[in-house]
């Protein structure tokens, strides 16, 4: 049986050309009364824009949203993230991935607000986004009906989006009537660039596709040390003043950006199957890992934090592949925040052309003890003469494996 027409699609929009084919061809193709949703997320760019575009696009004013998501973003999503030290595929800090839940669960809550039956994204169907955003949506609102017109629509070329463009009086950048050098999504953890002159993974990124970092080369030839306040896992201060999660990683991102820290070039596995190319930019979270995985260091249980370096890898596949709405997400989380009861304190880190390295770290939950460590004698806790046994016992079946090695070769 045919599917009906959606009667009203609530639209993740930019505001771009993209997006902005997309609301056209949504009341083109299905007649359909189209609710855009703009989240800033710190992007960096002017969003008012958006709102106009979408007014000559035809769209009411009272379905027009743009919504400043900035402090919920860093204290519901990445600061979660960050206690959990999730790093994909040993390198990726996840900075796209991270923004998608919050933006489908934003389109849900619009979405029965307005009384839509459909929602709309604009990913493409070779990536990871349509699934990012499609699990949220199913998540939050299972029998929601969703709309992917990349995978559905008849366009064959960018020159059949351009002359679409061009036949519904859609603006069209001077630039965008040929191929655009390489494509940017951004938000306030990171910027990542992806497409044409970086396919070749081969070749070295331009200069030009950074965005948010200094060149390494370029940064001052003097080191800058910050000192960063924690509070049960979550930044907290700089240099003892005290900030909100949005207002601080934005000035961390402008310690990273002055001394080049957060380029990462990476060919990296997509949950759809294909290896993709991308140059990521994430200044502040860089630092910001390298100094709560200091703050940990003095703070967590060894066996704990063992524990969790192995649990932070699943849940960095969970958030890749779209599942922070999922349970095993959630457990995850629960096991996480309650080992960040004790991490409180400061780490001193210091930046320097291109390297966030973490140089002293104080707490008043500190595990470290500086008598057991010394190498003088007259440590009360420890004999050294207990390593003796300690080191019998766990060679035990090391030494019973290796009689019967020998036993084979004779």
């Amino acid at each position: 049986m045919t599917q009906s027409a959606p009667r009203k699609v609530v639209l993740a929009y930019s505001g771009g050309l993209d997006t902005s084919i997309i609301l056209k061809w949504l009341q083109t193709e299905y007649g359909a009364e189209v609710v855009t949703f703009t989240a800033d997320l710190g992007q960096g760019e002017e969003l008012a824009p958006a709102r106009e575009k979408a007014l000559k696009l035809g769209i009411k004013e009272e379905n027009i949203f743009i919504d400043d998501l900035r402090e919920e973003f860093v204290r519901d999503y990445v600061f979660p993230m960050f206690r959990a030290n999730a790093v994909y595929e040993g390198q990726y800090l996840l900075g796209t991935s991270i923004a998608r839940p919050l933006i489908a669960k934003r389109q849900i809550e619009i979405a029965r607000q307005v009384g839509a039956d459909a929602v709309c994204h604009g990913a493409t169907g070779k990536g990871n986004d349509q699934v990012r955003f499609e699990l949220g949506y199913y998540a939050l609102e299972p029998d929601i009906r969703v709309i992917a017109p990349w995978r559905e629509w008849d366009f064959k070329s960018r020159e059949h989006l351009l002359d679409f463009a061009e036949k519904h009086q859609i603006p069209i950048a001077k630039d965008k009537r040929g191929e655009a050098p390489f494509s940017v999504d951004a938000n306030l953890l990171h910027s990542s660039s992806e497409g044409k002159v970086l396919e070749d993974p081969a070749v070295e990124a331009p200069e030009f596709v950074h965005q948010r970092t200094l060149s390494p080369e370029d940064a001052p030839d003097v080191a800058t040390v910050i000192t960063i306040g924690f509070e049960k896992g979550d930044a907290v201060s700089i240099n003892g003043e005290a900030m909100s999660p949005a207002t601080l990683l934005t000035a961390l991102n402008q310690y990273g950006h002055d001394n080049g820290v957060g380029r990462l070039d990476l060919v990296e596995n997509r949950f759809v199957g294909m290896k993709s190319r991308g140059v990521y930019e994430t200044p502040g979270g860089t630092i910001l890992l390298a100094a709560h995985r200091g703050m940990e260091s003095i703070t967590l249980d060894g066996g704990a934090m063992h524990l969790k370096d192995e649990l932070a890898v699943k849940y960095a596949h969970l958030i890749y592949n779209g599942f922070w709405f999922s349970p095993e997400r959630e457990m995850l989380q629960a096991a996480i925040d309650h080992s960040q009861a004790k991490v409180s304190g400061t780490v001193r880190v210091k930046l320097y052309k291109g390297n966030a390295a973490v140089i002293g770290r104080e707490s008043a939950n500190s595990l470290y003890d500086q008598e057991l460590v010394t190498f003088e004698d007259g440590a009360v806790a420890y004999d050294q003469k207990d390593a003796a046994g300690f080191i019998k016992l766990n060679a035990l079946r090391l030494r019973v494996l290796g009689k019967r090695d020998q036993r084979g070769e004779d």
